[in-house]
């Protein structure tokens, strides 16, 4: 069984920093691009960061600079290490594993993140 588990959100300071973690399990973690979306209210869901299995990296333009994606394969997690945090990053951040050759994707179930004074 597939379980997708994040953590880290919570109520932030504009200009502040948090980290998301994201275990996932029952997969082979270390085959799968790893990613981290968001969806705001009233927004579509947006790629934030993605990770490839080479520990390549891509960002949305409206974070880079100001997040960091990283992942430990021997745990099987990806994090997200968001800094000088703005009001308009405030969403439900989801982390995704895909494997493109066999049509796999799985989801998180999301974690909050508020930014606000």
């Amino acid at each position: 069984q597939v379980q997708v588990v994040e953590s880290g959100g919570g109520l932030v300071q504009p200009g502040g920093s948090l980290r998301l973690s994201c275990v996932a399990s029952g997969i082979t973690f270390s085959l799968f691009v790893m990613g981290w979306y968001r969806q705001a209210p009233g927004k579509e869901r947006e790629l934030v960061a993605e990770i490839g299995n080479s520990g390549s990296t891509n960002y949305a333009d409206s974070v880079e600079g100001r997040f960091t994606i990283s992942r430990d394969n021997a745990k099987s997690t990806v994090y997200l290490q968001m800094n000088n945090l703005k009001p308009e990053d405030a969403a439900v951040y989801y982390c995704n594993g895909k494997f493109a050759p066999w049509g796999e994707s799985y989801w998180g179930q999301g974690t909050q993140v508020t930014v606000s004074s």
